[in-house]
Formats: C-alpha cells, structure tokens, sequence
C-alpha cells in the first residue's frame, strides 16, 4: 500500500479540473492498494506510465488528456504529487522541476 502525499492536493485539482476528478480519484484508490516494488512492475499494470528521472513518473489520465506527475520511491511506498493539468499545458512544464502551488 502506497501513502500518497497529500489528499488535499489531490482533490485541489479535483476542483480546478472537474471533468477529470472521477479518474483522478480513480487513479489515487487504485494506487493507495497497490504494491509495486518498482517501476517495471507498475508499468506492466500502466503501460502509458513513463519515468523522467529524480523518481518522477507520469500517468496519462482520462485516455491522455490530462497528465499527473508524481513522485514515486518504491522502497517506502510514498507518492508525493508535483504537478496535474491538460496535455497541452504539460508541455509547456518543465517536469523534472515542477512543483505544486498552492
């Protein structure tokens, strides 16, 4: 089981982007149960989920329309969650830097 930081972020973008809130929370209670030992393992299960580096992984979210990106240590099963939004506005991020804002 993984302990996803935080809930409240989460459900910020829940809010500011409400067409996606049912994948986003889709997303979070199917990870919240998972038990992935590494990366490999969470992508046989999320074959779109690619690794950019400093532990950040990214999810296409609602058939690749939106982009969540986090940041996954494996050996202490936390997520920590950077950054969510459009495709088109995960273009213009820099992802390997990215922070949430409040």
């Amino acid at each position: 089981m993984f302990n996803i930081i935080t809930r409240k972020t989460l459900l910020a973008y829940c809010k500011e982007y409400p067409k996606a809130a049912n994948a986003l929370l889709a997303w979070y209670y199917e990870l919240i149960d998972a038990d992935f030992q590494s990366f490999q393992q969470l992508k046989a299960v999320y074959g779109n989920a690619s690794l950019v580096g400093d532990d950040r992984v990214v999810f296409n979210i609602l058939g690749n329309h939106y982009r969540l990106v986090v940041r996954m240590v494996f050996t202490y099963k936390v997520i920590q969650i950077k950054w969510f939004g459009t495709h088109a506005e995960y273009d213009q991020i820099n992802v390997a830097k990215v922070k949430y804002k409040n």
